[in-house]
């Protein structure tokens, strides 16, 4: 009988406490990260949300910035950004750790035990898996925020922040209401999130010299990275982005579901509808994404050297 080799147990215990410790620094990078993507990104993304669930209101992407700025001033690009930043956060940190966790997994499904790599199928699968347990957290995120970013255009002033928000959500009908949207941010986030981390993963490997490691790449081909990674994930996201808007700001009982949302969008506006906010969103991506991945580099890097 062939003798069965065994890990030394002090061996495999150091092997699960740095696999444990590398999890915790990817989760507090991803929400470093995700601070800064709200930072830079927020007045896209209102805008964004703003031609995506409004009708003859706006001209273009320019019509919308300069009217929330005449009628709000500048601080109204920032209208909803108390729930991004409360929430976005922990959802970037959910994000990273997720797909740490979507990695390691994948190594662990490697015949190649001994491959230092992912390949890109593993990696594209590993990006699609981070968004499920994201989505949990995105999706009633995104209902709160694309309900405060929305109001206003009428003159009315339903909700006074997010907790009011959340509170009415619930009254009007309950746990399911608060999440509505949670299939299309789904739809979005999971070939969005392969995207963003392939995306990510091969422009640092193009822009990494010979002989040297994509870990020590400088900042400025850092922020490039993470730029071309939030354009990539928004060049397929656009058209479940306005599905999940549309289902998440209109009246109970407007939708039954992604389908007939689709469907009433495609036979009321055509296909034109689904890359409503495609500017502003292609306008945030870069900045954004650059700002996010720059954090997360170099908020790990600093544990690294204190841990």
């Amino acid at each position: 009988m062939a003798e069965v080799q065994q890990i030394p147990a002090p061996i495999a215990l150091k092997e699960t406490k740095a696999s444990t410790v590398s999890s915790v620094k990817s989760f507090m990078s991803g929400g470093f990260g995700g601070m800064a993507s709200v930072m830079v990104g927020q007045p896209f993304d209102l805008v964004k949300v703003r031609l995506q669930t409004s009708e003859g209101v706006y001209k273009n992407t320019a019509d919308c910035f300069k009217k929330i700025i005449a009628k709000d001033g500048i601080l109204g690009l920032y209208r909803g950004m108390a729930t991004p930043l409360a929430s976005v956060t922990p959802i970037f940190a959910v994000s990273f750790f997720s797909y740490d966790l979507g990695k390691k997994i994948m190594f662990s499904l490697k015949s190649d035990k001994e491959s230092k790599e992912l390949t890109l199928a593993e990696i594209t699968a590993a990006g699609a898996f981070s968004a499920v347990p994201t989505t949990l957290f995105m999706a009633p995120s995104e209902r709160v925020k694309v309900l405060l970013q929305i109001q206003g255009q009428g003159g009315e002033q339903k909700y006074k922040g997010p907790l009011d928000v959340v509170r009415q959500l619930y009254k009007e009908g309950g746990v399911r209401s608060i999440f509505r949207g949670t299939g299309a941010t789904l739809l979005r986030d999971s070939p969005g999130s392969a995207a963003y981390f392939v995306a990510y993963e091969l422009v640092k490997k193009a822009l990494t010299p010979a002989g040297t490691r994509p870990e020590d790449l400088n900042p400025g081909a850092v922020l490039f990275a993470g730029g071309m990674a939030g354009v990539a994930m928004w060049t397929i996201a656009i058209p479940p982005d306005v599905l999940k808007s549309r289902l998440q700001s209109a009246p109970a009982g407007t939708y039954s579901g992604v389908v007939d949302c689709l469907q009433k969008t495609l036979k009321a506006d055509g296909p034109r509808a689904l890359f409503k906010g495609l500017g502003p969103a292609m306008l945030r991506a870069f900045p954004a994404n650059a700002a996010t991945f720059l954090g997360v580099e170099y908020s790990m890097k600093a544990m690294n050297l204190l841990f």
